[in-house]
């Protein structure tokens, strides 16, 4: 069953996404466990850090498209998975108290992607992929999405990731900025991380994130009308093309209506 487990080790929580036999695709209920999961560890004094990985040899394949033509049919439906789901996730995650590791291993693209570069850390095995090949889906990156990996890496990598929608390595990732390490135990190195991490103080580290924040360079927030201008795809023939492509496990054709 799709899951989000938590896990407490003296100063140390560890938050695994699971969804065997998806490569850890995210489920609807995932999405609103790992807000949960966030918040409620945010508010726990007794921390210093938080591990987030996949369970076995994947991190995430980002959501769960099987379940669109469920949750995500119409344009309604859309705005409200990605602003009452997906951006509330992520927010959890971006904005939580303590320090952050993303111990990534084998798939992580979409939605994986977006939560591995909300936290302060991310780490990869040298055989993790990256990507975001929503292009072959028929639908852009939702507004709120393309905020955190924007201000991470920049416009220029962000087109070349959503444009082309290519699955690359790790060691280009770290090229990218999208990563800060690779290691070839990357469970162990991430827990390494984390020790070194709540060997500090703690009351630092969360002030450094805190500032870091406050004093990063900000984006005007989009218009009521440009959020919806951003989901007008979901009418689109090209739009379901790329789901049922995806359920029925062959290569899009796209008509560009």
């Amino acid at each position: 069953m799709p899951s989000i487990a938590v896990e407490k080790d003296g100063f140390i929580a560890t938050v695994t996404i699971s969804n065997p036999g998806k490569l850890n695709a995210i489920a609807s209920g995932m999405w609103i466990a790992l807000q949960q999961s966030f918040s409620r560890l945010s508010q726990d004094d007794e921390l210093r850090c938080v591990i987030l990985r996949g369970e076995d040899s994947d991190f995430a394949a980002g959501a769960d498209i099987e379940e669109f033509p469920q949750v995500r049919a119409t344009k309604e439906q859309a705005i409200n998975y990605h602003a009452n789901l997906i951006a509330p996730a992520l927010h959890a995650v971006a904005q939580c108290t303590h320090p952050t590791v993303a111990a990534i291993d084998g798939i992580c693209v979409g939605g994986g992607l977006e939560l591995a570069c909300a936290c302060d850390i991310r780490i990869a095995s040298p055989a993790s992929r990256f990507g975001i090949p929503i292009n072959l889906r028929g639908f852009p990156l939702a507004p709120g999405e393309m905020e955190g990996l924007l201000n991470l890496v920049g416009k220029a990598t962000v087109l070349e990731i959503l444009l082309e929608g290519r699955i690359f390595d790790a060691s280009e990732a770290r090229e990218k900025g999208l990563i800060h390490r690779i290691a070839s135990d990357v469970y162990t190195h991430a827990q390494e991380t984390a020790q070194r991490i709540a060997a500090g103080a703690p009351l630092a580290a969360r002030m450094n994130k805190k500032l870091v924040r406050r004093l990063a360079p900000g984006i005007s927030a989009l218009t009521d009308q440009e959020i919806q201008d951003a989901f007008s795809y979901m009418s689109s023939a090209d739009y379901r093309e790329g789901v049922q492509s995806f359920i029925q496990k062959r290569k899009p054709s796209f008509t560009g209506k």
